[in-house]
């Protein structure tokens, strides 16, 4: 049985993990990065939720965002 995603603060490279679980850690936060900038919109409306770029973690509303743009994981 698969488990439900929730919706919560993940850190940056725990989110990255749950997309890309075969890579190292740094790779997979790597990609999710080119993930953020690829899908149209989704940097500008993370940074209208307060995302910089330097957070070392996602707010619920950032994480959702992202699910709305790419998908769960």
């Amino acid at each position: 049985m698969k488990n439900e995603f929730r919706i919560r603060q993940y850190g940056r490279t725990e989110l990255a993990m749950l997309y890309s679980p075969d890579i190292a850690p740094e790779s997979a936060w790597k990609k999710l990065r080119k993930w953020i900038d690829h899908f149209p919109g989704l940097r500008k409306m993370l940074s209208e939720l307060g995302y910089t770029g330097q957070e070392r973690s996602f707010t619920p509303a950032q994480v959702a965002a992202i699910i709305q743009a790419i998908g769960e994981p």
